[in-house]
């Protein structure tokens, strides 16, 4: 479903206004609902649904005339629930979830861009989209249908199947047997049990970024049991760890360590899952001095294919513990996580911005930069290619880019001293500087709405001048790559050192992540996309090692390649010990 997550009583650096008074945190909580809809070009009256999220129900039930007089004002006419619900911050006594009304109609799939936006898109690229035409004629199984009453199921022909299969990659076109939408741990594990006793698998799955993958595997007999409203977070200060539901998403987590001055090694973009992220590796912009984000998972709760809710860390069941961080979705669905938290309240960190026509100069400068800089910078480069959409900024409409960002742990002296040999070559916007820790998820652009987006990856040793040479004979000037961006993340520092207790993913041999990403709103545009992205993974071939990052691997691949030789053979033995039948279908398969 299309949703705005947890909007609540908080300003902008995240802490919490109106501890003592419920009226006034539900009226604020609204205020900020109303704003993330003016960001998403959306008005209050596309509300379909509201959930107001309470520590105490009957209290909030209290004071719903403070809603439904604004409501009324507006033009909208929600569903109103109020559910019982474990807030993030101490004293937060409620907050708002909203579902937009476009998941309401038959042809409208979850989490889906506006039509406009997507039929604008497409005549860019030369042609109308298709993105009306999205429901299906798969056939229910009766294998399926005895899932009903395990908790929210859909299955095919239901009217919300086509809303409920869709991944936030709207390119991934997952057809399943059903579609489970759990709420309680108790649920997940009733629809495991009820799957495997039917005779079907179970694909465990949050936002479905990475759903690519997961769509190209037969899932005729499989359900996806999708963890969107499994969801919460409560921060322990003095222990600096995070305690997360499963389909958590980053920017709640980051939200809620924000008062304590703490924040956690999450990724570049704010609505993607922790669950997935996290066990996946997980490569943030903190992780050159840190490592990946595997390593902060201190221990999980899993619904095992059995349906049995095991805890795991590294002295109960040590070897799922070991497992699942890497093996992931391979191994059960995970319904909790314990974190380990940063001591950053604040953070050096931006963007630098050119147009394309210096990318020969800036990208041989970054090589060289990054090859000596400091394991405290986090950067990535990408050369970029916007369409000319009124929804996009001027500095960014219709051009194309070559963009410097990341994150530098450092105070700001020595911060600005590290970068001296960038902002030597004046680039045209220059934004980086010291700001709250909670800001760095935005500050790799990326798409604020669910897209559909085909790509290919490969990790990079030395970037040689070649190799320099390779990447800009592929996206360079003159250049029509047909790729949104080309982007090469650096790694290295802490990023390439095995953690000591580490799990099946500590660390990523290599120096560089290529990710190659293009826009794909209709079939033609993704085999187009696809063959750009493999191009220039071809051209940098001379340079590839034969590792690859998972959070990056989209598409199916060899997966091995995630694994040190030895460490694939035991998560292989385990994913046999632990699910002899195989019930588990992850997007990448061990």
């Amino acid at each position: 479903m299309t949703t705005i997550p947890l909007t609540g009583p908080v300003d902008d650096a995240g802490r919490l206004l109106h501890e003592d008074d419920l009226a006034a945190q539900l009226a604020l909580s609204l205020v900020r609902l109303e704003a993330a809809l003016d960001e998403q070009g959306r008005r209050p009256a596309d509300l379909a649904a509201l959930r107001v999220l309470a520590a105490d129900p009957a209290g909030a039930t209290g004071v719903l005339d403070v809603l439904d007089e604004r409501l009324r004002t507006t033009g909208a006419d929600p569903a109103i629930t109020v559910v019982a619900r474990d807030l993030p911050l101490p004293g937060m006594q409620v907050a708002l979830e909203a579902v937009l009304r476009e998941t309401c109609g038959p042809d409208h799939a979850s989490s889906r861009p506006p039509r406009a936006y997507l039929s604008r898109l497409s005549r860019l690229l030369g042609r109308k989209s298709n993105e009306g035409n999205l429901m299906t004629i798969t056939t229910p199984s009766s294998s399926a249908a005895t899932l009903r009453g395990a908790c929210e199921v859909h299955l095919p022909g239901d009217p919300g199947y086509d809303v409920a299969r869709q991944a936030w990659n709207l390119a991934a076109d997952q057809r399943p047997a059903a579609v489970a939408i759990p709420t309680s741990v108790a649920e997940v594990a009733s629809v495991v049990r009820a799957a495997a006793a039917a005779g079907l698998r179970v694909a465990p799955q949050s936002t479905g970024h990475g759903a690519s993958a997961l769509a190209e595997q037969d899932l005729s007999e499989v359900v996806v049991v999708r963890l969107s409203s499994l969801t919460g977070v409560s921060i322990d200060a003095a222990a600096r760890t995070a305690s997360v539901v499963g389909g958590t998403l980053w920017q709640d987590v980051v939200a809620a360590a924000a008062p304590y001055g703490l924040t956690a090694l999450h990724g570049s973009a704010p609505d993607v899952a922790v669950a997935g992220y996290a066990l996946s590796g997980g490569l943030s912009f903190y992780g050159r001095t840190h490592g990946v984000a595997a390593n902060s998972v201190r221990a999980v709760d899993v619904v095992t294919a059995d349906g049995a809710l095991v805890h795991a860390d590294a002295t109960e069941h040590a070897d799922l513990y070991w497992a699942v961080r890497g093996g992931g979705g391979n191994l059960g669905v995970v319904v909790g996580l314990e974190l380990d938290l940063l001591p950053y309240a604040d953070v050096y960190a931006g963007m630098l911005l050119w147009d394309r026509e210096r990318a020969p100069e800036v990208v041989r400068a970054w090589a060289a930069w990054s090859r000596e800089a400091p394991e405290s910078a986090t950067t990535s480069l990408r050369v970029m290619s916007f369409p000319p959409l009124p929804e996009l900024p001027p500095f960014l409409s219709g051009r194309d880019l070559v963009i410097v960002d990341g994150a530098v742990l450092e105070d700001d002296d020595r911060a600005a001293e590290v970068l001296a040999p960038l902002r030597a070559l004046a680039p045209e916007m220059d934004t980086f500087g010291r700001i709250p820790s909670s800001a760095l998820l935005q500050v790799h652009l990326d798409p604020p709405a669910p897209t559909p987006a085909v790509s290919d990856h490969r990790v990079l040793g030395e970037l040689t001048d070649a190799a320099v040479d390779a990447f800009l004979g592929q996206v360079g000037p003159g250049t029509a790559s047909g790729l949104m961006f080309a982007e090469l993340r650096h790694l290295g520092g802490a990023f390439a050192r095995p953690v000591a207790g580490g799990g099946a993913v500590s660390h990523v041999p290599g120096e560089y992540a290529l990710f190659c990403v293009a826009v794909a709103p209709f079939p033609e545009a993704a085999v187009a996309g696809r063959a750009a992205a493999r191009g220039v993974v071809a051209a940098m071939a001379p340079w590839s090692t034969a590792s690859l990052v998972p959070t990056f691997a989209e598409s199916r691949v060899d997966t091995s390649a995630f694994y040190d030789g030895e460490d694939w053979v035991r998560l292989a033995q385990l994913r046999e010990q632990l699910d002899p039948t195989g019930v588990m279908v992850a997007n990448h398969p061990v």
